[in-house]
Formats: structure tokens, sequence, C-alpha cells
């Protein structure tokens, strides 16, 4: 399928969830990586309600972003180019949670001493961002991203993207770890599917009137594979947990690989749940703050044009024009003072992984 092609309904359906749990991993990550420097690593409920707002947010900016931005099919959500200099803001004497943040035994987390510690930590960030995306909807919207189009090249894009992830080695690595074993089957997993079994046609029951009831080859594997991939590793965990293979004790090694590791999280948090701007507070602005956003807010304009080219040309659309990539970069900036307003503790951009999904799905 490509850009200008309609998929079915129910098929739709199953590739926006396949396109949701790819863009997941990132949009949960991001919270998690933030939690131990906003000093709630001992807060599993208020992690929870940073991942339902940075899913609410990411949604409604994706929205923006096809029906108004650059117009291609391109998932936004929070970004990583964001997180080093918000981390390295919340590492300073000032910010340091603490020592007793640090205990879990003496961790209360519904008193208002316990709330205001991280919630002005939460709310430095959030104006930071705030003001810095002010400068990409400018950037954007002015057309200077046109302008600046011809120093933007493969040799800028590629080491921007490489630079922006190599610290985060380090998270990723201590995820995985938890349980090598599941972290290399998932990989093997979407692998096998995607690059191995992808023109292995799967008969399935359909429908037409003139045919009525009778099978028709569907490249399943070609088309789900992370859908796929993750369901079956999740399937396996859940069995593996049902009969105790994967230990109960939460110091031993590979505890967390077990479904029920956040059992209490789910009985606690409510069913519903909407997000508002300024939950967390009004936000603050420091200088220094926004300095280290700006230099996030570039690199996230660079690796988003490069998305835009590599989306483009995987769906079947003509290279997307400098007016195109203006509005695009100005709907990110506005997705940024959306992320701000909400609190995510990040901002948003295009997602590099989803664009790998198109070209693994060819849809």
């Amino acid at each position: 399928y490509t850009v200008t092609e309609v998929p079915p309904w129910y098929l739709c359906i199953l590739l926006g969830i396949q396109h949701f749990l790819t863009a997941m991993g990132g949009l949960v990550a991001i919270p998690l990586i933030l939690s131990k420097e906003l000093c709630l690593q001992h807060d599993l409920l208020t992690q929870s309600h940073l991942i339902s707002t940075i899913f609410f947010v990411s949604g409604i900016c994706t929205l923006l972003q096809v029906l108004f931005g650059v117009r291609l099919p391109i998932i936004q959500g929070g970004t990583f180019a964001f997180l080093t200099p918000t981390l390295a803001m919340l590492s300073l004497p000032k910010w340091k949670c603490p020592a007793w943040t640090q205990n879990a035994t003496l961790v209360n987390v519904s008193s208002p001493e316990f709330t205001e510690v991280w919630q002005t930590r939460m709310r430095e960030v959030q104006g930071a961002i705030l003001v810095a995306s002010c400068f990409q909807i400018f950037v954007g919207f002015s057309g200077l991203i046109g302008f600046l189009m011809r120093f933007i090249g493969p040799l800028t894009i590629a080491p921007t993207i490489t630079l922006v992830a190599l610290p985060l080695f380090d998270s990723a690595g201590d995820d995985a770890g938890q349980h090598w074993g599941i972290a290399f089957m998932t990989i093997a997993f979407i692998v096998l599917f995607s690059q191995y079994l992808k023109d292995v046609p799967v008969p399935l029951p359909s429908y037409q009137r003139g045919k009525k009831c009778h099978l028709s080859p569907v490249y399943l594997f070609q088309i789900f594979p992370v859908l796929l991939g993750l369901s079956l590793s999740w399937l396996l965990c859940y069995v593996l947990t049902v009969t105790d293979v994967l230990p109960a004790d939460p110091t031993a090694y590979g505890h967390l690989a077990r479904t029920d590791t956040r059992g209490d999280v789910l009985s606690q948090a409510p069913w519903f749940r909407l997000p508002y701007p300024g939950q967390w507070g009004l936000p603050t602005v420091s200088l220094a703050g926004i300095f280290g956003i700006l230099a996030g807010v570039i690199s996230s304009m660079l690796e988003s044009v490069g998305d835009y080219y590599a989306c483009a040309r995987l769906s079947g659309a003509p290279p997307p024009p400098k007016h195109a990539i203006s509005r695009g970069i100005g709907v990110e900036g506005i997705g940024c003072l959306l992320a701000g307003a909400w609190g995510t503790g990040n901002g948003t951009t295009s997602y590099s992984e989803n664009v790998g999904a198109l070209g693994i799905t060819k849809v």
C-alpha cells in the first residue's frame, strides 16, 4: 500500500496497533529514564501518570502532523534529543534529589513534601521546553528551515542521530539486561518475520460477494512483524510467570520479565484519566535550562528532516517540498509547546523507528 492507497478498515486498526507498539518502547522509556532524576524511582503510580500523559500528547501531535503538518504517515512522540540536556540540567546541585527520596522506606508518595520535590523539577523542565519550542515554531513557519536545507544533508543528519542515541545505550542495555534471553528472543522473532518469512503467504478466510467465503493469501509476517514478535514474547513470559519459572524474588535476575510485576500499579491507577495543561503546576523558567533544551530542539529538527525524506521515499510519495518541511517543523514546534504545557517532561519529534516499520511492512 502506497501513501495514496487505503487498506481495509480492519487492517488499518491492526496496522495502527503495530505502529503504536513500535513507538511504545520509546514513549515508555522516556518517563522511566527521567523518573530517577525527578526523584520518582519509588513512585510507580506517578510514573504511570507521566506515561499516560506522553501517550496522550503524542496522539494529538501525530494527528496535527498528518492533517496539517508535513502530511506524511509519520508518528510523533517523545524525543531522546531532549533527554541529554534535561538530565544534564537535573544533575545540577540545585536539582539533585534529596537523599531521603532514594530510600523507599522513607518515601511517602502521598505527602505534600514529596509531591513538591518532584513537581518543582518537572515545572523547571516544562518551562525550558515551552520557551525552546517557540524557537522551533519560528524556524518552521518563517521558512527559515528552507534556507537551512542547503546545509542539511546525509553527512549532517547521520552523525547527529548517532550522537543523540549514543548516551542512551546505557538505558537500553540496562533494560534489555533484565533478561537477555527474552530481549534476544524478541529481536530474533522480529528479524525472522520481517526478513525471512516476509514472502510466505498465510491463507486466511475472507468474504466477497462474488466468491462468498474463501481462503485468501495474506503476507501476515511482512505486515505485522513487530506485533507478532512482541505478542509471542509476551505470551511466553506469561506462561513462564504462571508456571513460576521466572523468579518471584524482586532482587533475582529475570524478575522483571514476569508479566505481573506491575500488578499493584494496575490496581491503583484509575481506569480513565484525562491529562490537562498545567497538571503539575505553573511552569518555571531558567536561562540555563532554555539553552540546554535549544540544543535538543536543533538536533530534533535535523533528525525530523531526514525522517520526512525517508518516510516519503518508503511510502511512494515524491520528496517533500520546502514548504511541507517548514510546515512539518512548525507543527513539531507546536507539539513541543503542547508537551511542555501538559508536562510530559519532554518534547516531540518524528519517530525514526516507525519510518523503519514502513520499510519492513511496505504499508
